[in-house]
C-alpha cells in the first residue's frame, strides 16, 4: 500500500518551488514497501577476516560528494599557529565553553575536531573551540589498516575527558571511516569493511565511548532489499562481538544507490537488528534537506520530525550533525554550508536548537572551515566553529520574530543571496527540462503504441 508523503513541499527564496529535484527521491520511498512485514533474520554466521590485504584507494566506494569550497566566505583571518606536539590548545581557547546549565535548553553543541597526534588530542581541540560535544575519527579514515591505539593515547583520552568534564559516554560521537560499506556484496570487500567496522567499535569500547556514527553503505546498483539485509547482518555480528557501543546510522543525501536517504531505509535496517538497545540514528540536517525533508519553517520542521517519530521512532534518535546546505531542497547533493549562509537558513537552526526532543544529544558541526589568506594560501580557521557554536547557543530561547534574530539572519544570508538565486534558477530549469523530457518520451511511446495497434487492425481486416 502506498505511504503518505513524508514532507511538505517547501519554497526557496523568491517564492520559487525548491523541491523539483525532490521528486526523484519519491520513487526510492516506494521501494520501501518491499520490506513491510519482514521478520528479523535467523542466526547469522560469523564474518570472516579478509584473506589478503588490498591496496586502498584514496576515495571510498560510493562516498558522498566532497564539499565544494565555500562560495561566500568571510574576510580571511590570520592563520592560527598550531600548538606544539603534545601541547594542549585550551590555554589559547578561541571561545570559552558555555556551562550547560546556563543555557535555556540542554543543548550539547560542538564540532568534528582533529585527532591528529592521537585520539587524546581531540579533547583539547574541542576545548579550544568552546565545544560541549565533539566528534573525531578514531583512526585514519582513508586507510584500511591502522595500528592499535597506543596506551598513552588511551590513558590521555580518559584523563583529559575527566579533567575537562566531557561525558564521552554521551557527548562524543566518533565518525566511521568513509571506506566502510556494510552493504558491499563482494565477499572479500565485505570482509574488509566488516573488519574495519568492528575495529572501530572495539576502539570505542576501549575509550569508554558509547556512540559510533557511520554511513550505512551503498547497494552499488544492486537490489536495495538485499543491501539492507547485508548491512543488518554486519551490525548484528558486530554487536555479538562487542558489549556496549551503540551503532548510529547516519541519514544520507540520496545520491545513486546509497542506503539511508529515507526514514524508511533507516527503519528497515533497525527492524532487522536483534538488540534494539544498540542501534540508533544521527540526523544530518544537510543530508535530510538534500533528500527532500524540509526543516526551514516551524511547520515544515514539525512535520519532518513527526514523520521521523512515526516511521523510525523517537527512541532511536541519538545525535545530530548540524550543517547548512549549498543546494536547494531535494537536490540529493551532499554539499555543506556554514550555518545561516545556505538554503536551509538560520530559521531552520533556530527550529533545531529549540526542539525539546534534541535536548541532551550531541550536536556536531561539520561546516566548512577552509579559508584563504590574502596571498591565496588555504588554512583551517577554527574560529568559524567557535563562532558557530556561540551563534547556535545564542539562538536557544531567542524570539525568531525579534529584531535581534532578523539582524542575525540578514547578516548571514545577504552575502550569498545572488549565488543562491542562481543555483535555484538552475534547479528549477533542470526540473522543468526533466519533466519535459519525460512528457516527450511518453508521447513518443504512446504514438508508437497507437501505430502498432493500427497495423494490427489493418492486418486483421
Amino acid at each position: 500500500m502506498p505511504r503518505p508523503s513524508l514532507r511538505k513541499p517547501g519554497k526557496a527564496e523568491g517564492g520559487e518551488p525548491a523541491d523539483g529535484a525532490a521528486k526523484a527521491s519519491v520513487t526510492k520511498r516506494k521501494a520501501n514497501d518491499e520490506l513491510d512485514g519482514i521478520e528479523e533474520p535467523e542466526e547469522i554466521e560469523e564474518e570472516s577476516k579478509p584473506t589478503k590485504r588490498r591496496k586502498t584507494r584514496v576515495k571510498a566506494e560510493e562516498e558522498e560528494e566532497e564539499e565544494e569550497p565555500a562560495a561566500d566566505q568571510p574576510p580571511a583571518r590570520k592563520p592560527q599557529r598550531k600548538a606544539g606536539k603534545g601541547k594542549s590548545q585550551d590555554a589559547m581557547a578561541l571561545a570559552p565553553r558555555t556551562p550547560i546549565d546556563a543555557l535555556k535548553k540542554l543543548m550539547y553543541i560542538g564540532a568534528h575536531v582533529s585527532a591528529a597526534g592521537g585520539v587524546q588530542s581531540s579533547i583539547p581541540n574541542a576545548v579550544h573551540i568552546g565545544a560541549n560535544a565533539f566528534a573525531l575519527f578514531l583512526k585514519s579514515q582513508r586507510k584500511w589498516t591502522n595500528p592499535p591505539l597506543a596506551k598513552d593515547a588511551l590513558d590521555g583520552f580518559r584523563t583529559l575527558s575527566h579533567e575537562h568534564k566531557y561525558d564521552v559516554h554521551k557527548h562524543c560521537l566518533p565518525h566511521g571511516s568513509y571506506l566502510i560499506n556494510l552493504a558491499q556484496a563482494d565477499k572479500t570487500k565485505a570482509a574488509q569493511a566488516y573488519t574495519s567496522f568492528l575495529d572501530d567499535l572495539e576502539r570505542c569500547e576501549s575509550l569508554g565511548i558509547k556512540l559510533y556514527n557511520f554511513h550505512p553503505g551503498s547497494a552499488n546498483g544492486g537490489p536495495r532489499v538485499e543491501a539492507i539485509w547485508r548491512i543488518a547482518k554486519k551490525i548484528n555480528n558486530a554487536h555479538k562481538a562487542t558489549k556496549t557501543v551503540v551503532t548510529v546510522l547516519e541519514n544520507m543525501a540520496g545520491q545513486g544507490t546509497v542506503i539511508g536517504a529515507t526514514f524508511e531505509d533507516l527503519r528497515d535496517i533497525i527492524r532487522l537488528i536483534k538488540n534494539k538497545d544498540r542501534i540508533g540514528v544521527c540526523i544530518d540536517t544537510c543530508h535530510a534537506f538534500a533528500a527532500g525533508y524540509d526543516l526551514r519553517s516551524p511547520e515544515a520542521f514539525q512535520e519532518t520530525m513527526k514523520q521521523f517519530n512515526k516511521v523510525v521512532g523517537a527512541r532511536y534518535l541519538k545525535a545530530l550533525h548540524l550543517n547548512d546546505s549549498k543546494r536547494p531542497l531535494g537536490s540529493q547533493r551532499d554539499l555543506h554550508a556554514n550555518i545561516g549562509t545556505g538554503f536551509l537558513g538560520l530559521r531552520a537552526f533556530h527550529n533545531v536548537v529549540n526542539y525539546d526532543g534534541f535536548a541532551g544529544l550531541p550536536m556536531i558541526l561539520e561546516t566548512p572551515i577552509d579559508r584563504k589568506t590574502p596571498d591565496g594560501k588555504t588554512f583551517e580557521d577554527k574560529q568559524v566553529w567557535a563562532d558557530e557554536i556561540k551563534l547556535l547557543e545564542r539562538l536557544i530561547g531567542m524570539d525568531p520574530d525579534s529584531a535581534e534574530f532578523a539582524a542575525l539572519e540578514a547578516d548571514l544570508s545577504a552575502p550569498g543571496r545572488a549565488e543562491r538565486d542562481r543555483i535555484q534558477e538552475e534547479a528549477v530549469l533542470k526540473a522543468h527540462n526533466a519533466l519535459a523530457a519525460e512528457v516527450k518520451a511518453k508521447a513518443a511511446a504512446d504514438k508508437k503504441k497507437a501505430a502498432k495497434a493500427r497495423r494490427r487492425k489493418k492486418a486483421s481486416s
